[in-house]
């Protein structure tokens, strides 16, 4: 048994397809498929359902397939602690970040990153929270961007700034004349707002103490803030937009922003790592990226806001 063979074990559980796994290895397929067979052989024990389409794994397979997961991550530590010691920037960083977060964090200090340190690859996936949470613990990415404080013992979380909630308001709207708005302004009628499952929707509902949002959200499943916004630019209703996002916007644009009356709901932006986390030198360079790239006010709890 080896470390190539647990690999293309675990590339055809993915792929459910050895033509296909074989492709991911960059091995042809009848070489993948003896290394399998091999590993059969010496485990006297088929880890793969071959009459099957797509290839399934046996319940014996499932479990030997779960317990190859924990040897290749423990695996993968190994060469991370390596990295860590020589200070290394280079290899493969996986980052995951919320939706709500990425379209206005990233173009601040991702590019000029990359051109920085060319050797350092980092790899951004899109999640929502309990994707990202669930990708995290099993190792398949290395560090999370999120916009809450992780609640599991397996997990640090650090404040990287905290991000203030606004209102988009269409100009017919009748709150639109306000120069602030309070949360009893709010018809929830007239508000476009994420699909569950998103933790930008669920802090504004408890602060603006909705229990539900019906007519609109019945009308719009798995809508974006930018659909939202186009939205309410084309006189359509109110929707709520993050900090940074502001900071993207034309002067026509900006007019329909309002901010909450005091206390003023905002966020807490969090870099989470697992505790055995070890790539702390490209951990530090990211974190400090960002908040170079980041208002100088929001690395710090304004006075009247309060963290939702």
């Amino acid at each position: 048994m080896n470390i190539q063979q647990l690999e293309y074990i675990l590339a055809v559980d993915q792929y459910r397809h050895f033509a296909k796994a074989a492709e991911h290895c960059h091995v042809t397929q009848p070489t993948l498929s003896m290394m399998i067979q091999k590993l059969e052989d010496e485990l006297d024990t088929k880890i793969f359902d071959r009459s099957m389409q797509p290839v399934t794994p046996t319940p014996s397979g499932r479990k030997i397939i779960e317990q190859a997961q924990v040897v290749l991550r423990e695996t993968g530590r190994i060469q991370e602690i390596a990295k860590e010691e020589r200070h290394s920037l280079k290899g493969e960083f996986r980052l995951a970040i919320l939706p709500t977060i990425a379209p206005y964090l990233l173009p601040r200090f991702f590019q000029q990153l990359r051109k920085k340190h060319s050797e350092l690859d980092i790899r951004i996936l899109e999640m929502k929270t309990a994707e990202t949470m669930l990708a995290l613990q099993s190792g398949e990415i290395d560090a999370a961007i999120i916009a809450n404080q992780p609640v599991e013992a397996v997990f640090k979380g650090e404040v990287l700034f905290y991000e203030q909630f606004f209102v988009y308001i269409a100009e017919n709207e009748s709150i639109f004349p306000k120069e602030t708005i309070k949360t009893a302004d709010i018809s929830d009628e007239n508000l476009w707002l994420l699909d569950e499952g998103h933790c930008f929707r669920d802090q504004l509902m408890r602060f603006c103490q909705m229990e539900k949002v019906k007519v609109r959200q019945a009308a719009y499943q798995l809508g974006s803030l930018e659909t939202f916004m186009r939205m309410v630019e084309s006189r359509n209703g109110i929707t709520f937009i993050p900090e940074l996002a502001t900071l993207q916007l034309s002067g026509e644009q900006k007019k329909l922003v309002r901010p909450f009356a005091i206390p003023r709901p905002c966020r807490e932006i969090v870099w989470v790592t697992r505790k055995d986390f070890v790539r702390h030198s490209v951990g530090q360079l990211i974190t400090e990226s960002i908040r170079s790239a980041v208002p100088k006010t929001t690395l710090s709890l304004q006075p009247g806001h309060k963290v939702v």
